[in-house]
This record gives structure tokens, sequence and C-alpha cells, in this order.
């Protein structure tokens, strides 16, 4: 085979990114908010001191934990089929805690409620090239108490997919797995669902964070640990800084995980965003795609599996500007170290989820990942035959290559037509947009009921109506 690779660091380089990161714990320190969590590290560093918030980390000690962390992670789709494996090639996510919903037809914005869960989640499902699942939206009818786990059970009952839950308040986790183990019983045997937390940059595992581990761990679950930078706001503004800094947090996360628990399976990356000091808008650069491929580079070091940056959150719906990042991402992601890649489909500073950007995107995962499989390097009699059938002046219309291969040799879109000049005119100059909003409302409006969906929604009301009260 000859398949597309791109790297970003050294050897060399990786070793310095290390140790700067571990002067930065035992030099700076970590501010651990959870008395829990400030006992657990404290009893791995071997000390008696109470009452201080910063615990500063010897490299020994941080090294012993990312010895103890587990390569690999297997994560399964709600029917117990084995779909994701990391590390290997890039998977794809689709969604991320939004607050609005971009109607598709008309561009204009709603505050999400659950019936945009259950669209949102059936694109997910629908569009072959998203791997998982994540949580599109905080639900905005619903009681704030509840919005969590009736978000979950609208995204169970709407695909078999894997699940990557991100809550909006530390102490729904435990309700939402509550709601899934009275579903479908032990969630740590085949786990379908990925909790996804924050830390808090710079340099602080806020209490939710880690009672969200603490609650991963003790379900036996994998979870992922992703902490977010904007260069100049909360991390040093050069991208070696932002990184190292990043890198920092990561690796006291994994700390305090193998300490809870040793082998606790954990996913861990780190988006690195910038912060635009004339309008306080936080977004994605280039730059931001390059440090996704080096944090990847540094988990496959450090023998993590990876979680890292999708394209998201620029654009102002399914445009040009969101075009040309999710390219960026996807491509990068397909042919160097990453791993899982969540959260695609967001527009307008990842407040609003696009359905429409979410079709785009995954006949963007496709070419992507067609142009890093690569191809192979053909069998020296059979080409040479072919050649010489042919011969000078012929074509190969008829060969018997063209008639086995020619169905799968190019990339064939679901949404564009492949309109000629005369074809465009003939069909009155469309616009691409006119066809990818066509497409997207066709295929929503083909989601139709199911009696698993009813059968699942009708048992999980059930359940939070008796633990809310309504």
């Amino acid at each position: 085979m000859i398949k597309p690779t791109l790297s970003v660091l050294s050897e060399d380089q990786k070793n310095r990114i290390h140790r700067d990161a571990l002067e930065i714990l035992s030099a700076v320190g970590i501010h651990v908010e959870s008395s829990r969590a400030r006992s657990v590290l404290q009893k791995a560093i071997g000390s008696n001191v109470t009452g201080g918030d910063i615990i500063k980390l010897p490299s020994e000690t941080v090294e012993e934990a990312i010895k103890m962390t587990m390569p690999s992670v297997d994560i399964f789709n709600r029917l117990g089929e084995a779909c994701i494996h990391l590390p290997g090639e890039a998977k794809f996510g689709l969604g991320v805690t939004t607050l609005y919903y971009q109607d598709p037809q008309t561009d204009r914005i709603h505050p999400f409620n659950r019936k945009h869960v259950e669209t949102s989640v059936r694109l997910g499902h629908e569009l072959s090239n998203f791997d998982f699942v994540a949580t599109p939206g905080i639900i905005q009818d619903a009681p704030p108490q509840s919005v969590d786990a009736y978000t979950t059970l609208e995204m169970v009952a709407n695909t078999t997919k894997p699940l990557v839950i991100l809550v909006s308040r530390s102490e729904a986790l435990a309700d939402v797995l509550d709601l899934l183990e009275y579903l479908y019983g032990e969630l740590s045997d085949k786990p379908f669902v990925v909790p996804l937390m924050t830390p808090i940059t710079p340099l602080f595992i806020d209490a939710g964070t880690s009672d969200r581990m603490f609650a991963s761990i003790e379900r036996g679950i994998p979870f992922i640990y992703v902490n977010y930078g904007m260069a100049g706001a909360n991390t040093p503004i050069t991208p070696y800084g932002s990184l190292t800094l990043l890198m920092a947090e990561i690796l006291a996360g994994i700390a305090l995980s193998q300490f809870i628990q040793p082998g606790a399976k954990i996913i861990a990356g780190c988006l690195n965003a910038f912060m635009d000091m004339r309008t306080m808008l936080n977004f994605y650069d280039p730059m931001s795609y390059l440090l996704n491929l080096a944090c990847g580079e540094m988990m496959d070091f450090y023998r993590i599996p990876h979680y890292g940056n999708s394209g998201n959150a620029v654009g102002w719906g399914s445009d040009i500007i969101a075009a040309g990042h999710q390219w960026m991402n996807h491509l990068l992601a397909c042919i160097g170290k990453a791993g899982m890649a969540v959260f695609v489909g967001t527009v307008l500073g990842s407040k609003v989820f696009s359905p429409k950007l979410a079709v785009y995107a995954n006949e963007i995962i496709s070419q992507a990942r067609r142009i890093s499989k690569g191809f192979e390097i053909d069998d020296g009699s059979s080409l040479m035959g072919e050649i010489a059938a042919a011969g000078p002046a012929g074509n190969f219309l008829a060969s018997d290559m063209t008639l086995t291969y020619f169905k799968q040799a190019y990339f064939q879109s679901d949404v564009f037509p492949a309109f000629t000049m005369e074809d465009w005119q003939s069909a009155e100059c469309p616009t691409a947009e006119n066809y990818l909003r066509q497409y997207t409302r066709d295929m929503i409006d083909s989601f139709i009921g199911e009696d698993e969906k009813t059968a699942i929604i009708e048992k999980g009301n059930a359940f939070l109506s008796r633990k809310y009260g309504y």
C-alpha cells in the first residue's frame, strides 16, 4: 500500500515536552478542589499534608501513573458489537452540548429542545461516516434537574451507535448512568457509553470534574478527559507554551485517574483554541489543528488513547468558513495520530448545532478517509497486460480492470450531482447550498417512528417520572 502519513514531533521534541510538563506539575502544581481527589493524590505521593488545595506532583509519581494506564480501549455499540478500538484510525462523532438548533430550511436559530435531540441523533445514526454520537444540545423544555437524563434517553432511543455523554451538572452523571443501567443492565462489560469531562485551565481540577471521574471509574466504564485552552487567555499565547501547559494538565488527570484505580480506562487529549481580544470570541485556527496532531503524538508516546479536535465551532452555518475548517481538521486527523474527534456539526462558537453542516461533514470525512487509505500497487503482470491490450493510442474503457473497478474507483457524492456545465445551466444554475439544504431536509423528513424506539422512550419516561416526580 502507498499511504500518506503526517508526523509533527521528533522523539527529542516529545521528550522535551514531557520534561517541561513534568516540571510544571512538580514546581507549580495543580489546584485540586475536591478533598476526596486531594486525598487520593496525597496518598500517592506519600504526603500527610492537609488543608492546601494545590498539589505538587513529583515527576516519579506521574511516571508511575502513566505506566498504570491501559494502552487501548474498546467501545461497543448498544447491541454489544465492538465498534471502536483505540488507538486506531481516527473516529468521528456528531454533536456537542449546544444551546441552539439551526433550522436546515431557514437557517434560523431556535432554543434546543427534546425534538431537536431526536433529529440530531438520528442524523448521526444514519450518516455512515460518524462512528459515535455525542450529546448534541442542552434541552430547554424540561426542568433543569432532569435535562441530562431526558437528553440521554432520546439519544439511546434514536441510535445504536456508541454514545459520548456530556452532562450540564456534575451530579447528573450518576442519574444518567442509573437510567442506562435500568434500561440495559451492567455497562462495564461492553461499554457503549463514554462520559466526557473537562478540567478548568490553567491547572485546576474542579470538584465537578473529579466527581465525574470517580463516577465513571466506579462503574468500570471508559471516560474522556479533555482540556480546553485559549491561547493568550488561559494558556500562554505561544503554541509550544499552550501545548505544554495543556499536556501538564492531562498528565495530572491521568495521575488522578490511575491512583483512584490502577488501569482505569482513560481517553485523553486537549483542544487548542485562540481568543480574539477585540471581540472576546474563542475560535480554532490552523495552528489548532497542528497542535491537535502534536497532542495525538504525545498520547501515542504515552501509549494512552487520544481524544482530539473536530474542526467545530467555526462558521455561521454550513458555509465556506466552516467547510474550510472541516477539511483541515478531518484530513489532518485521518493522516496523523488523532484518535476520537467529537463535536462535529457545531457553529457560531459551538453554541449552535447545524444539521446541514453535519451532512456536509459526513461527505468530507468520507473523502478524507479515502485519501488516508492510500492505494495499492497494481500487480505487475496484470498491469502490463492491460496496457499491452490497449496499445498506443488505444483506450481502457472496456478493459477488465475498468469493468471490475469503475464503480468504486472514485468518490461519488450522495448530496451533490456531478453536473457538466451544460447540465448545470439547464437546471437553471442551482447552488450547492440548495442541494445540501434539500438533502438534509429530505433525510430528516424520512425519519419515522420505530417500535423499539417507542418502547425505550416509554420505559425511560416511566423511570424518570418516578425519579423526578413528574
